[in-house]
Parts: structure tokens; C-alpha cells; sequence
């Protein structure tokens, strides 16, 4: 098990030459992954982990929680609104705000629970009919409802770009929209292309595979 906390310092080491001014967090993407596997990581510190299924995140993690309260997890798949009562549960973090259906169903959580999450608003930066997110020109309108109606903290964006080879820009795109809503956390960047995304300042990276190896 050596491997993943070399594989992890190495990303860490990486993120920190590029980038030495502001904090990124490696959300450690633990989906399909058993227990076993990822608790080398935790032991070693580590406490973002995300996953993208709301029933194998609470069956995995609810217990695990309850013992260590530092772990935060966070949520980045697709959320359908039937399971988002479950979600507001278990998660911390949600990255996948895409709709008023979803803002509605944690702003009610909120006020009967008195707990808060924190959320990204999905973007679809690349504008894809098969992806979801609020597409850029609709970006401004939603943020105000989320945060001005429905008083849900909004850290930031996130977005996960087409795999078109314009990486770059689609990041340089949402960094540019992320400020210009005054935002200051980014979520961006997989195993992939995490460290563009931190030239771009990233804030959140979602980082499976490089960590913990190819899923089966």
C-alpha cells in the first residue's frame, strides 16, 4: 500500500511547485473503491475523499465518519433530486449544483437540520448536450438565486471540460467566470490535467487513478 501514499505525496509535490501562494485541495476520488484500499490514505492523514454514487457513499463512509470526524466527503457525480435528501446526509461537499429542483431540496435540508453544506455550481463549459451543468450565460442568474434566495454557500465553480484537446482555454474560461462572481475556491483538474487546472487556480482537484490505481 506504500504505492498510494508515494503516488499522493508525488501529486502534492507537483501541485506545490506550480502553485505556492494558495491552498489546493486533493479530493482523493475513492468511488468503487473498498475500504481496505483507500484507509492507508486516511491513516496517513488525509481526510477529502469524493465519490460519485449516494448509496455506496453512505453504505462505505457512514460508519468510518462517525469515527473520524475530519474526514470530509465529497460529492461528484450526477445527483438526481430523489436521492438528494441522502446526499445532504452524508456529503460535505456538493460539486454538482446544476439546477433550482436540487437548490430548493438543500435550502429546505438546511432550515429543518441546521446543518450547511458547502457547495460548487456545475458549469458545462463546453456547452455538451450529453453533460450536465448551467450552461455560461446562465451562470450569473443561477449563482444569485443559490446564494441570494436560497442563501446555500456557494464556494465556486466547477466544471470537467471536453476531452477536445482544449483543456487550457476551458480552464482559463472558468477561472475568468469564477472571479468575475467574486468566487474564490475552483473546482478543476482530474488525474489527467490537475496541473493545468492549478495554473488556472484550482483550489479543489479530483484525483483518482493516479493515487489509487486503475479501477476494475
Amino acid at each position: 500500500m506504500l504505492n498510494i501514499i508515494d503516488s499522493f505525496e508525488k501529486i502534492n509535490s507537483n501541485i506545490k511547485k506550480i502553485n505556492q501562494t494558495k491552498k489546493v485541495n486533493i479530493i482523493a476520488v475513492s468511488k468503487t473503491f473498498n475500504l481496505d484500499h483507500i484507509k492507508p490514505l486516511i491513516d496517513h492523514g488525509h481526510d477529502h475523499f469524493g465519490e460519485n454514487k449516494v448509496q455506496e457513499a453512505m453504505s462505505k463512509w457512514r460508519n468510518m465518519k462517525k469515527n473520524r470526524s475530519e474526514i470530509k466527503l465529497h460529492m461528484i457525480g450526477k445527483l438526481q433530486s430523489n436521492k438528494a435528501k441522502n446526499a445532504f446526509e452524508i456529503f460535505d461537499y456538493i460539486h454538482s449544483l446544476d439546477s433550482k429542483k436540487l437548490a430548493d431540496i438543500f435550502s429546505k435540508c438546511e432550515a429543518v437540520s441546521g446543518k450547511n453544506l458547502k457547495y460548487f455550481i456545475q458549469v458545462n463549459i463546453g456547452a455538451e448536450e450529453q453533460k450536465s451543468g448551467i450552461s455560461i450565460s446562465e451562470v450569473e442568474q443561477f449563482y444569485d438565486y443559490c446564494k441570494k434566495e436560497k442563501k446555500l454557500n456557494i464556494l465556486g465553480l466547477m466544471a470537467i471540460p471536453p476531452n477536445d484537446h482544449k483543456t487550457r482555454e476551458y480552464f482559463k474560461t472558468l477561472n475568468e467566470l469564477n472571479l468575475s462572481l467574486g468566487l474564490k475556491e475552483l473546482s478543476m483538474g482530474m488525474s489527467s490535467d490537475y496541473e493545468e487546472a492549478v495554473k488556472h487556480n484550482a483550489t479543489f482537484v479530483r484525483i483518482g487513478s493516479s493515487i489509487f490505481g486503475q479501477r476494475s
